[in-house]
């Protein structure tokens, strides 16, 4: 099952389009995307049982964030051996967490202003929570996911390496969490624990991994996560991001107005994607067996702060279709 937030409204996207789910269960469940997570059970029996619906193409522009106001981000670091080799860090004993404020959230498509010339990308596989977790044990942690995401962990850099060693706040600028561009439910893949994961900026490729190289899988890190604190249904974990940002190369890139940055994961999740409305995306060619990432592209935008660069259109991959 995918589910995607289409003009602040949840939505179930199949192969035909977007079947708004308050609509189709005649206010059984409403339309917030956010508040289905505190009723995941249900919303999943109802959901597999629905009876037909009215399906309605999904403008790409209305999409936004799967899970849009959480209680918690949590953020991990180092959790890729190849990522922690090129920053010069330790692997960690334990998880390296962080939050992202949740103000920082953004949809698949959004314009991000970046605050400096600085600003990094980090893509990484994002979890939602579908049921309460504390204290749980690896064995059966997938059961409590209400399904995975892509998202950007977009960093200034700057911030990041002036904050005695906190890393939140360089994290957390308005639109630096770009997730979508939906929800894909665990039942959905081949195999939760080995997806690809990659970006590009400008069409070339700057990271490329599968998640099964993570130090800490999903299963461990929201028993590690769950040992200290609930994990509640909603929450999001950033769940790391592999080697290949920029800060780290020689000479260092960063994010430039004018760019586009494309984020994507890989699993066999379905044979089509559903129809869109005004979407770029279409315009090239790419295998039906990737879900749509994200693109940012960069420009200034004078009106608003002379010194301000936009990050525009955080959106599926059209190359990754």
């Amino acid at each position: 099952m995918k589910i995607a937030n289409v003009s602040g409204r949840l939505a179930l996207v199949s192969d035909e389009g977007g079947v708004d789910v308050a609509a189709a269960s005649n206010g059984r469940f409403g339309p917030d995307p956010q508040a289905v997570y505190g009723e995941w059970k249900a919303f999943r029996e109802w959901a597999d049982d629905a009876p037909s619906r009215v399906v309605a193409p999904i403008d790409v522009e209305d999409l936004g964030a799967p899970a849009p106001r959480p209680a918690q981000v949590f953020a991990i670091g180092a959790n890729y051996r190849d990522h922690a080799a090129e920053a010069g860090l330790e692997v960690p004993a334990s998880p390296a967490t962080f939050t992202k404020f949740p103000t920082c959230l953004t949809a698949p498509f959004a314009d991000v202003v970046l605050p400096s010339e600085t600003v990094d990308w980090e893509v990484e596989l994002v979890v939602v929570m579908g049921m309460r977790a504390y204290q749980v044990s690896p064995a059966g942690a997938w059961d409590l996911v209400a399904g995975v995401t892509v998202g950007q962990d977009l960093s200034d850099r700057l911030v990041q390496m002036t904050s005695g060693g906190h890393f939140s706040l360089s994290k957390s600028f308005p639109g630096f969490g770009p997730t979508g561009p939906w929800l894909v439910t665990p039942d959905e893949l081949t195999n939760p624990d080995d997806l690809e994961l990659g970006c590009r900026v400008d069409g070339h490729e700057v990271q490329k991994s599968r998640t099964s190289a993570m130090v800490f899988g999903v299963q461990e890190l929201i028993a590690r996560l769950s040992a200290v604190l609930p994990l509640l249904p909603g929450d999001l974990i950033f769940t790391g991001t592999p080697a290949g940002i920029g800060a780290t190369r020689q000479p260092p890139q960063f994010l430039r107005p004018g760019q586009v940055l494309s984020s994507y994961p890989r699993r066999r999740w379905h044979d089509k994607q559903p129809p869109c409305r005004r979407t770029p995306l279409n315009a090239r060619k790419g295998s039906h067996h990737d879900p749509a990432p994200s693109h940012v592209s960069l420009h200034r935008r004078p009106e608003r702060d002379r010194d301000s660069r936009l990050l525009r259109g955080v959106r599926p991959d059209p190359s990754r279709r």
